[in-house]
Protein backbone atom coordinates (compact mmCIF):
# COMPACT_ATOMS: atom_id res chain seq x y z
CA UNK A 1 0.00 0.00 0.00
CA UNK A 2 1.56 3.14 -1.37
CA UNK A 3 0.20 6.53 -0.86
CA UNK A 4 1.70 9.72 -0.35
CA UNK A 5 1.89 9.45 3.27
CA UNK A 6 1.73 5.84 3.62
CA UNK A 7 4.36 2.67 2.80
CA UNK A 8 3.43 -0.55 3.61
CA UNK A 9 5.46 -3.28 2.53
CA UNK A 10 4.09 -6.99 2.24
CA UNK A 11 7.37 -7.80 3.06
CA UNK A 12 10.23 -9.64 5.73
CA UNK A 13 11.49 -6.43 7.52
CA UNK A 14 14.86 -8.69 7.83
CA UNK A 15 14.92 -8.17 4.16
CA UNK A 16 13.98 -4.85 4.09
CA UNK A 17 15.78 -2.53 6.44
CA UNK A 18 18.86 -2.90 4.72
CA UNK A 19 17.70 -1.48 1.47
CA UNK A 20 16.70 1.92 3.61
CA UNK A 21 19.13 4.70 3.67
CA UNK A 22 21.43 5.87 6.53
CA UNK A 23 19.80 8.59 9.01
CA UNK A 24 16.42 8.81 6.96
CA UNK A 25 13.76 8.75 9.59
CA UNK A 26 12.85 10.63 12.82
CA UNK A 27 11.64 8.13 14.89
CA UNK A 28 11.23 4.37 14.82
CA UNK A 29 8.33 2.52 16.74
CA UNK A 30 9.11 -1.55 17.10
CA UNK A 31 6.83 -3.96 18.34
CA UNK A 32 8.50 -7.52 17.64
CA UNK A 33 7.70 -11.30 18.17
CA UNK A 34 8.42 -11.13 22.15
CA UNK A 35 8.92 -15.47 21.93
CA UNK A 36 6.50 -15.45 24.71
CA UNK A 37 3.82 -18.29 22.86
CA UNK A 38 2.83 -21.56 24.40
CA UNK A 39 1.71 -24.75 22.69
CA UNK A 40 -1.05 -24.72 25.52
CA UNK A 41 -4.54 -24.03 24.44
CA UNK A 42 -6.28 -22.69 27.37
CA UNK A 43 -9.48 -21.11 26.23
CA UNK A 44 -12.45 -19.33 28.34
CA UNK A 45 -15.23 -20.51 25.46
CA UNK A 46 -17.54 -18.79 24.02
CA UNK A 47 -20.27 -18.33 27.21
CA UNK A 48 -17.60 -16.84 29.36
CA UNK A 49 -17.47 -12.67 28.91
CA UNK A 50 -14.52 -11.03 29.94
CA UNK A 51 -15.67 -7.52 30.69
CA UNK A 52 -13.49 -4.54 28.57
CA UNK A 53 -12.18 -8.08 26.27
CA UNK A 54 -15.35 -8.23 24.30
CA UNK A 55 -15.73 -12.05 24.70
CA UNK A 56 -13.69 -15.59 23.98
CA UNK A 57 -10.09 -15.20 24.60
CA UNK A 58 -7.44 -17.47 23.69
CA UNK A 59 -3.99 -17.76 24.96
CA UNK A 60 -1.59 -16.40 22.09
CA UNK A 61 0.07 -19.30 20.09
CA UNK A 62 1.29 -18.15 16.98
CA UNK A 63 3.44 -20.11 15.02
CA UNK A 64 5.65 -16.43 14.18
CA UNK A 65 6.07 -15.81 18.14
CA UNK A 66 7.75 -19.60 18.88
CA UNK A 67 11.02 -18.66 18.95
CA UNK A 68 14.30 -20.09 20.24
CA UNK A 69 16.41 -18.02 22.57
CA UNK A 70 18.93 -18.04 20.05
CA UNK A 71 16.89 -16.79 16.97
CA UNK A 72 15.25 -14.30 19.29
CA UNK A 73 18.82 -12.68 20.04
CA UNK A 74 20.13 -12.55 16.91
CA UNK A 75 16.90 -11.24 15.22
CA UNK A 76 17.36 -8.90 17.60
CA UNK A 77 20.51 -7.63 16.96
CA UNK A 78 19.81 -7.51 13.43
CA UNK A 79 16.79 -5.06 13.40
CA UNK A 80 18.57 -3.21 16.35
CA UNK A 81 21.50 -2.86 14.09
CA UNK A 82 19.44 -1.38 11.06
CA UNK A 83 17.88 0.81 13.23
CA UNK A 84 20.98 2.83 14.30
CA UNK A 85 21.95 3.26 11.00
CA UNK A 86 18.31 3.92 9.39
CA UNK A 87 16.94 6.36 12.35
CA UNK A 88 18.40 10.20 12.14
CA UNK A 89 20.74 11.91 15.54
CA UNK A 90 17.82 13.63 16.01
CA UNK A 91 15.63 10.62 15.99
CA UNK A 92 14.97 7.81 18.42
CA UNK A 93 13.98 4.38 18.85
CA UNK A 94 10.70 3.04 21.10
CA UNK A 95 10.66 -1.06 21.59
CA UNK A 96 8.15 -3.17 23.27
CA UNK A 97 8.56 -6.12 25.71
CA UNK A 98 8.12 -8.26 28.67
CA UNK A 99 10.33 -10.28 30.15
CA UNK A 100 10.87 -12.87 27.50
CA UNK A 101 12.49 -10.83 25.24
CA UNK A 102 13.68 -7.23 26.84
CA UNK A 103 16.95 -8.76 28.07
CA UNK A 104 17.63 -9.57 24.93
CA UNK A 105 16.96 -6.16 23.56
CA UNK A 106 18.91 -4.50 26.42
CA UNK A 107 21.94 -6.63 26.28
CA UNK A 108 22.38 -5.92 22.07
CA UNK A 109 21.45 -2.05 23.04
CA UNK A 110 24.08 -2.13 25.03
CA UNK A 111 27.07 -4.37 22.12
CA UNK A 112 25.81 -1.93 19.45
CA UNK A 113 26.34 1.41 21.81
CA UNK A 114 22.57 2.49 21.71
CA UNK A 115 21.82 4.10 24.91
CA UNK A 116 18.72 3.47 26.87
CA UNK A 117 17.15 6.81 27.74
CA UNK A 118 14.28 5.23 30.10
CA UNK A 119 12.61 2.07 30.50
CA UNK A 120 8.78 3.15 30.79
CA UNK A 121 6.32 0.76 32.63
CA UNK A 122 3.34 0.27 30.77
CA UNK A 123 0.57 -0.51 33.46
CA UNK A 124 -2.48 -2.92 32.28
CA UNK A 125 -5.32 -2.23 34.97
CA UNK A 126 -7.58 -4.74 33.09
CA UNK A 127 -4.60 -7.63 32.05
CA UNK A 128 -5.83 -10.79 31.00
CA UNK A 129 -5.74 -13.14 34.16
CA UNK A 130 -3.41 -15.90 34.47
CA UNK A 131 -5.56 -18.65 33.33
CA UNK A 132 -2.96 -21.72 34.83
CA UNK A 133 -2.74 -20.36 38.51
CA UNK A 134 0.88 -21.51 38.92
CA UNK A 135 2.09 -17.33 38.74
CA UNK A 136 1.30 -13.50 39.51
CA UNK A 137 -1.07 -12.12 36.65
CA UNK A 138 0.81 -10.29 34.21
CA UNK A 139 -0.32 -6.67 33.84
CA UNK A 140 2.53 -4.37 32.57
CA UNK A 141 4.98 -4.50 29.62
CA UNK A 142 8.31 -2.55 28.75
CA UNK A 143 8.58 0.01 26.56
CA UNK A 144 12.86 1.01 26.18
CA UNK A 145 12.78 4.53 24.72
CA UNK A 146 16.64 4.30 23.51
CA UNK A 147 19.07 6.29 21.11
CA UNK A 148 21.99 6.44 19.27
CA UNK A 149 24.00 6.51 22.06
CA UNK A 150 27.20 9.04 22.78
CA UNK A 151 27.81 12.59 23.94
CA UNK A 152 27.70 13.75 20.88
CA UNK A 153 24.51 12.27 19.37
CA UNK A 154 22.50 13.12 22.11
CA UNK A 155 20.50 15.67 19.71
CA UNK A 156 17.07 13.47 20.11
CA UNK A 157 13.74 15.25 19.96
CA UNK A 158 11.88 15.00 22.98
CA UNK A 159 8.67 17.42 23.09
CA UNK A 160 9.30 18.03 26.78
CA UNK A 161 6.24 20.51 27.30
CA UNK A 162 4.08 18.82 25.20
CA UNK A 163 4.88 15.42 27.52
CA UNK A 164 4.41 17.51 30.38
CA UNK A 165 1.03 18.85 29.49
CA UNK A 166 -0.25 15.37 28.33
CA UNK A 167 -4.06 14.36 29.55
CA UNK A 168 -5.84 11.33 29.46
CA UNK A 169 -8.62 10.51 31.43
CA UNK A 170 -8.17 6.88 31.66
CA UNK A 171 -4.27 7.39 33.35
CA UNK A 172 -4.80 7.45 37.18
CA UNK A 173 -1.39 8.22 37.49
CA UNK A 174 -0.57 11.41 34.68
CA UNK A 175 -1.68 14.98 35.87
CA UNK A 176 -1.84 18.04 33.21
CA UNK A 177 1.11 20.03 34.14
CA UNK A 178 3.18 17.31 35.88
CA UNK A 179 6.23 15.86 34.02
CA UNK A 180 6.14 12.42 32.33
CA UNK A 181 6.68 9.60 34.56
CA UNK A 182 8.13 6.11 33.11
CA UNK A 183 5.03 4.50 34.90
CA UNK A 184 2.47 4.68 32.08
CA UNK A 185 -1.42 3.91 33.24
CA UNK A 186 -3.26 2.47 30.13
CA UNK A 187 -6.38 0.65 29.85
CA UNK A 188 -5.52 -2.56 27.59
CA UNK A 189 -9.17 -2.83 25.61
CA UNK A 190 -9.47 -1.30 22.27
CA UNK A 191 -12.00 1.01 21.04
CA UNK A 192 -14.76 -0.58 18.20
CA UNK A 193 -13.07 1.39 15.63
CA UNK A 194 -9.92 -0.47 16.48
CA UNK A 195 -11.47 -3.60 16.27
CA UNK A 196 -13.91 -3.03 13.24
CA UNK A 197 -11.84 -4.87 10.91
CA UNK A 198 -10.51 -7.99 12.88
CA UNK A 199 -7.14 -8.36 15.31
CA UNK A 200 -3.86 -8.78 15.72
CA UNK A 201 -3.33 -11.56 18.16
CA UNK A 202 -0.86 -8.59 20.20
CA UNK A 203 -2.32 -5.63 18.95
CA UNK A 204 -1.84 -2.38 21.15
CA UNK A 205 -4.35 -0.01 21.88
CA UNK A 206 -3.80 3.38 19.64
CA UNK A 207 -3.44 5.31 23.01
CA UNK A 208 -0.04 4.12 23.92
CA UNK A 209 1.12 4.89 20.30
CA UNK A 210 -0.23 8.45 20.74
CA UNK A 211 1.55 8.63 23.70
CA UNK A 212 4.80 7.71 22.25
CA UNK A 213 4.40 10.36 19.31
CA UNK A 214 3.33 13.15 21.73
CA UNK A 215 6.64 12.79 23.37
CA UNK A 216 9.55 12.12 20.59
CA UNK A 217 7.02 12.65 17.52
CA UNK A 218 8.52 15.07 14.36
CA UNK A 219 5.33 16.50 12.57
CA UNK A 220 5.99 16.71 8.92
CA UNK A 221 8.79 13.82 9.85
CA UNK A 222 9.44 10.06 9.01
CA UNK A 223 7.91 7.16 10.86
CA UNK A 224 9.10 3.97 10.84
CA UNK A 225 7.31 0.70 11.98
CA UNK A 226 8.90 -2.70 11.07
CA UNK A 227 6.84 -5.08 12.54
CA UNK A 228 3.32 -3.13 11.67
CA UNK A 229 1.13 -5.50 13.07
CA UNK A 230 -2.69 -4.23 12.62
CA UNK A 231 -0.92 -1.31 11.51
CA UNK A 232 -2.00 1.03 15.04
CA UNK A 233 1.37 2.68 15.17
CA UNK A 234 1.18 3.94 11.80
CA UNK A 235 -2.63 5.13 11.86
CA UNK A 236 -0.89 6.82 15.20
CA UNK A 237 1.60 8.48 13.03
CA UNK A 238 -0.81 9.86 10.70
CA UNK A 239 -2.60 11.49 13.10
CA UNK A 240 0.26 12.99 14.24
CA UNK A 241 1.18 14.65 10.80
CA UNK A 242 3.96 12.09 10.07
CA UNK A 243 4.82 10.17 6.56
CA UNK A 244 4.55 5.97 7.88
CA UNK A 245 6.40 3.65 6.74
CA UNK A 246 6.33 0.19 7.67
CA UNK A 247 6.32 -3.91 6.46
CA UNK A 248 4.37 -6.48 7.58
CA UNK A 249 5.15 -10.46 6.69
CA UNK A 250 2.08 -11.90 7.00
CA UNK A 251 -0.89 -11.57 4.27
CA UNK A 252 -3.87 -11.69 6.67
CA UNK A 253 -1.79 -9.09 9.04
CA UNK A 254 -1.01 -6.76 6.21
CA UNK A 255 -4.52 -6.80 4.67
CA UNK A 256 -5.88 -5.78 8.13
CA UNK A 257 -3.46 -3.12 8.50
CA UNK A 258 -4.22 -2.10 4.38
CA UNK A 259 -8.19 -1.72 5.37
CA UNK A 260 -7.51 0.38 9.02
CA UNK A 261 -5.13 2.58 6.87
CA UNK A 262 -7.88 3.05 4.03
CA UNK A 263 -10.57 3.99 6.47
CA UNK A 264 -8.34 6.21 8.72
CA UNK A 265 -7.30 8.04 5.01
CA UNK A 266 -11.50 8.25 3.77
CA UNK A 267 -12.53 9.61 7.80
CA UNK A 268 -9.76 11.92 7.43
CA UNK A 269 -10.50 13.34 4.05
CA UNK A 270 -14.31 13.20 4.79
CA UNK A 271 -13.50 15.55 8.06
CA UNK A 272 -12.00 18.13 6.00
CA UNK A 273 -15.19 18.55 3.98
Amino acid sequence: MITNTINLNLADTYMGLPKLENDSFDLCIVDPPYGASSTKSWSYGNKEKLKGFGGEWKLTNEAWDLLSQNDSFTGTYFWLKELKRIIKPTGSIWIHSTYHNSGFVNVCCQLLGLEIINEVVWYKRNSFPNLSGRRLTASHETILWVHKGGEKNRKYTFNYEDSKAYFSSSDLLKEPGKQMRTVWDIPNNKTKEELMFGTHPTQKPLRVAERILTIAGVKGGKLLVPFAGSGTEMIAGLEYGMTVYGFEINPDFYELACKRLKHYLEKSTRLLY
